[in-house]
Formats: structure tokens, C-alpha cells, sequence
């Protein structure tokens, strides 16, 4: 079904229930609720998975989805299901499914050569790359970090930077970009030795979750499932601060944590064997239960790096583009001076890191290289996310939504206190959870009501929607939750 086809049929589809209009919708065609005509899953899914799981690992599985079928803020299966997606495929979709603005984008002659013709950036760069970058990813940079490196996924952009972390503190340490290698760096770093491979580290955080390939697997705590039976680095870990919610109401306490974890971290970086080239953190702590803490625990933590001469890297794979209210999460710690890279990919649908500073670029060429180094064709459809994010104001938007779904789900915590414990997220736009005692029951029910989300951590339910997620939408998303706690 094409896409005009697909709107007039959900336009039709739902006209019965129809809310009355108190906002501009952004997908006045998309349906008015979700659509339930068959559990979930439904005959045709489970004919599908059956199929899949032949040839594919399906035990992940959320639920087989039809996307030539799914439309804005809602997600469609095989059976005439239609669910409000408040998940977004882990946080990842931006400005809905069948966006018409990226449909026009992934049609045009530009992305059709970018696919058919992707180049191996590092040796044979497109002629316009620089122009797709300065009005694309260099046009939403954080402030202060004007330079990109451009790269495949959340996981591989973490890499990236703690590659570029070491580079850069063993530069300093051998004098300047100047200073050639000694033939014993060059000899032992083939066999894994130091000095050729030093004895340096990347600090990271209890909770945390940076990726799972094998440097950002090290740098990841959050589930022992993600790292059994792998390998990793001896590298350290401190603690993140376990504040009490609402922050505000246990500004004392939560302080007084944030000091305690502070002082650990210069601990570690002091004297950890393996000395930290750099600290990464999450603005808010996502895949480890999304756990928050103030603008002064990040200004610590930047104070320290400077203190110690370490780098500042700041993970926003998953908090980044609009979806706390800021276009980075990091904007709202009010920095003095900018983290030294920042971290993106998910709802950017392309990765890689941001800087500022030239010394992070390696003194030489083929040090920070892979075949693709990106994808123009990733990097095309980020510039008509952003163009559709600045059309449609969307970034402030979720900050509205947010504010009003927040209040929304306090009034839940008031009436049904033992389904709502811990609320969090105010002021962060949609990026909300809360702890639930019967979390995997929350989740698999939802889907009878019409809703798709997730949950993070151990008991957590975790709340991503896409930037054009409305009022109206919240309103359903309010109804829905409420449904599953009075059963």
C-alpha cells in the first residue's frame, strides 16, 4: 500500500473514535488510537516468526512488525494490529514511520547514489561530502565541537572516541603530534605489549551501557548477560550516583550521594592501575534502568577530567536529538566548557562522534580508518531529520509533551502508588520511566491495550517516543497504563 494509500486508509479506519482537535496534529492521517483485531501475537505474526526463526535467531523478539503498513507514531503487524509505539525501535525512530519529508529524501538521485555507489569515505570521499556534513551533522554539533568522525553504529562511536582518547594521551605523554614512534613502541604494540599497546583505560560507570563490541563491552555494566564468557579489559568502574525521585525533593540527599561518587571517581583516576585516558557517562543512565542524577554530578565529573588531564566523553547514542527537551541532553548541566567528544547514533540514524579539539585527530593517516567511515546515505537521511525537526519545531515540543505527560503520570502515582514507584524524568522532555514491581507483566500488557513499549534495567518501564509524539497521544498512553493497573 503506498504511503497517500495508507493514510487515507487509517484516516478512515479510525474516524469513528476520532478525539476532538486540541492541537495540530503532525500526522493529521495517521489513526486516532490503536487498533486491535487479534492477539499479539496473531495468526500471520506467528507464521512469520515461524518462518524467521528457521533462518534467523528469534528469541529476542518483541513482535514482527509490518512496516510498509505502520504510519507516524504507530506500529502495525501482519494482522491488522496497530499499536501506539512509545519504544520506537529502542529509542531509534525519530519523526515516525513513512515520514513523507524522509520519504522524499530516500527517493531522491542524491540518496539513490549514495546507496549504489557507497564510497570508502577515508580513500575515495564523494565529491560533496563536505556539504552533506556542514549541513547535516555539523549543523546540529554541540557547541564548542565543530569536527565529526563519522561511523556505523552506537557501539562503533564509543569505540571511535576511546580510540581517539588513547591517541591523544599518548601523544601528550610522548611529547607532541611531532614525535615519531620508537621502533620498541612499533615492535611491542604487535604483540599486544606496552608500550606499543599501553597500560590505559577508559573509566566508565556502574549501569552503564555504551555498546557491546569488545572496548565498549568493557566499558558496559549493565546486564552480566551482555558480557558473559567475553573477554574484556581490566578497566575501571564508578559508582553512579543512586538518587531518590523526585531529584528535587531530595536535593540534600541526592548531593550528598553525587559528592560520594565524585570522590570515588578521582579515586580511581588516581589510582587505578591502568591510569583512565577518559571517563565516559550517560547523561541519563538508559539500558542500566534509567537512572538520573543533577547538572553539578556532570559538572563534577568535567571539573575532575580537566583537573587530571583526561578526556570528557559524553554518550548521547541514546539521550541525543530532541529527546529530552534539548537537541543534546548534555545542554541542560549548563557546562562552562564543552565535553571533549560527544557520542551519537540512534535517533541521528547514522553515528559517530563529535569534537572540537585538533589533537583528537591522530598525528597520522590509516590511525582512525575503516573501509566505509560512515555512510553518506545515513548521513543524507539525518539531514532530513533535522530539517523536519527545525520545520516542525519538534525539539520544544517534546519538551511540552514531556511536561504534560509527566504531570500526567503523577496524577497515576498518586492514585495507583503501588504501580508507579519511583517517577523520573521531569524536565527531560520524554524521557521517562518509572519502576514497576510487576515490570514484564506492564509490558506484555500494554500490547492489549494497543500500546508497544519497554522497559530497562530490572524493573523498570522506560517511555521513548518519537519527537512528533503529541498531547493526544499522551492522553491515549495515560488511558492505556491505566487500563493495566486497575487489572
Amino acid at each position: 500500500m503506498s504511503p497517500i494509500a495508507l493514510r487515507r486508509h487509517y484516516a478512515s479506519a479510525a474516524a469513528a473514535v476520532a478525539p476532538e482537535a486540541t492541537e495540530q496534529p503532525f500526522f493529521p492521517d495517521e489513526p486516532a488510537g490503536p487498533i486491535l483485531k487479534t492477539e499479539i501475537p496473531g495468526p500471520q505474526s506467528v507464521k512469520a516468526i515461524e518462518k524467521l526463526g528457521k533462518v534467523f535467531d528469534t528469541r529476542s523478539l518483541n513482535m514482527m512488525a509490518n512496516y510498509q503498513r505502520s504510519y507516524g507514531n504507530y506500529i502495525a503487524d501482519l494482522d491488522g494490529n496497530v499499536l501506539l509505539d512509545v519504544y520506537a525501535q529502542i529509542a531509534s525512530i525519530p519523526v515516525g514511520y513513512n515520514n513523507p519529508t524522509l520519504l522524499l529524501a530516500a527517493t531522491s538521485p542524491e540518496m539513490a547514489s549514495a546507496i549504489i555507489n557507497r564510497p570508502a569515505l577515508g580513500n575515495f570521499p564523494q565529491h560533496d561530502w563536505a556539504d552533506i556534513l556542514e549541513s547535516g551533522i555539523l549543523k546540529v554539533a554541540p557547541k564548542g565541537l565543530n569536527q565529526v568522525f563519522t561511523g556505523q553504529s552506537g557501539s562503533d562511536a564509543n569505540e571511535l572516541a576511546y580510540k581517539a582518547a588513547f591517541m591523544w594521551k599518548r601523544q601528550h605523554q610522548r611529547g607532541g603530534a611531532h614525535i615519531d614512534f620508537t621502533d620498541h613502541e612499533i615492535s611491542s604494540s604487535m604483540t599486544n605489549q606496552s608500550p606499543g599497546a599501553p597500560e590505559l583505560s577508559i573509566l566508565s560507570f556502574t549501569s552503564a551501557f555504551h555498546g557491546r563490541l569488545f572496548g565498549s563491552l568493557s566499558t558496559t555494566r549493565s546486564k552480566a548477560i551482555h558480557k558473559l564468557d567475553i573477554p574484556a579489559f581490566d578497566w575501571p568502574q564508578a559508582p553512579f550516583p543512586v538518587c531518590k525521585y523526585p531529584l528535587d525533593q531530595y536535593a540534600a540527599e541526592n548531593a550528598a550521594e553525587e559528592q560520594r561518587c565524585l570522590d570515588e571517581t578521582e579515586r580511581l583516576i588516581k589510582e587505578w592501575h591502568n591510569p583512565p585516558a577518559a571517563v565516559v557517562v550517560e547523561p541519563i543512565q538508559s539500558e542500566g534502568g534509567d537512572n538520573h542524577a543533577s547538572p553539578n554530578f556532570f559538572k563534577g565529573l568535567r571539573a575532575l577530567t580537566k583537573k587530571h588531564d583526561i578526556l570528557f566523553i559524553v554518550d548521547e547514542v541514546q539521550t541525543g536529538v530532541g529527546a529530552t527537551g534539548k537537541f543534546w541532553a548534555h545542554e541542560h548541566w549548563g557546562l562552562e566548557t564543552p565535553p571533549d567528544m560527544v557520542t551519537f547514533s540512534k535517533k541521528a540514524q547514522t553515528a559517530g562522534y563529535y569534537f572540537g579539539n585538533s589533537e583528537l585527530r591522530p598525528n597520522k593517516p590509516y590511525r582512525q580508518f575503516n573501509t566505509w567511515m560512515g555512510d553518506p546515505a545515513r548521513a543524507i537521511l539525518f539531514r532530513a531529520i533535522i530539517q523536519e525537526i527545525e520545520r516542525l519545531n519538534l525539539v520544544e515540543n517534546t519538551a511540552v509533551t514531556g511536561q504534560y505527560l509527566y504531570e500526567g503520570l503523577e496524577r497515576l502515582a498518586q492514585r495507583y502508588p503501588s504501580e508507579v514507584k519511583n517517577l523520573r524524568g521531569k524536565g527531560q522532555g520524554t524521557f521517562i520511566a518509572w519502576d514497576s514491581p510487576r515490570r514484564d507483566e506492564v509490558l506484555k500488557k500494554a500490547k492489549s491495550v494497543g500500546v508497544n513499549v519497554g522497559g530497562s534495567g530490572a524493573t523498570a518501564v522506560r517511555l521513548r517516543p518519537m519527537l512528533i509524539f503529541q498531547k493526544h497521544h499522551a492522553d491515549l498512553l495515560l488511558e492505556g497504563l491505566e487500563k493495566i493497573f486497575k487489572s
